[in-house]
């Protein structure tokens, strides 16, 4: 079973001049028991305690509120695999530990995980670094290989399809949401295999 993380969402009560905050926080919490379909701009108005034109005022439409949760949940998306890295102690163990925090950020918070990478960059735009969890792909990509576009670029798509591929078969229940198998395929032993007498 998968270690279930607790999100951190702000918990911001609205004061003049705070709503859109409250209102992404609001959205984010709906998040966690429903799916992005189901977001409503009214329903949040309602949450928050305003009128729905006061939320017209902040987001013109619901693509636009969406687009701002999915900016939200893929830097809380990029902290987690941040602190993971972090308690891994950097290097190849770090960059292991990136790609299990993203799987179980996905598991234990599919609807942010999905309007996340629907909002994160796409493949092709990588080097461009806009968000924390691209920044530490592109970074561990480059210090593990020559440094060159090419490798940091097959190293950075490498990482996240297998990441990304994982989450997916765990979220669709093509695989059990298992700790083990989380640990077992995304593990720098077997991803980065050192040849028949190679020093560590």
């Amino acid at each position: 079973m998968v270690t279930v993380s607790t999100l951190k969402l702000d918990k911001r009560t609205y004061h003049h001049g705070d709503l859109r905050a409250a209102l992404i926080d609001a959205g984010l919490a709906g998040l966690e028991s429903t799916g992005p379909e189901r977001i409503s701009l009214r329903e949040l108005a309602r949450t928050v305690g305003v009128s729905p034109t006061a939320v017209y005022r902040h987001f013109p439409d619901k693509q636009a509120l969406l687009a701002a949760l999915g900016c939200e949940a893929l830097r809380m998306l990029g902290e987690a695999q941040r602190e993971a890295s972090e308690r891994a102690g950097g290097g190849i163990e770090g960059f292991g530990a990136t790609g299990r925090a993203y799987v179980r950020f996905a598991l234990s918070h599919p609807g942010l995980f999905r309007l996340a990478i629907a909002h994160g960059p796409a493949a092709v735009d990588l080097a461009s670094e806009d968000d924390e969890a691209s920044r530490l792909l592109v970074a561990y990509a480059a210090e593990l290989t020559d440094g060159s576009p090419e490798a940091v670029r097959r190293l950075s798509l490498q990482a996240w399809s297998v990441a990304h591929g994982l989450a997916m078969l765990m979220l669709d229940g093509r695989l059990p949401p298992d700790d083990a198998i989380i640990d077992e395929v995304i593990s720098e032993r077997t991803l980065f295999p050192r040849p028949p007498g190679a020093s560590p």
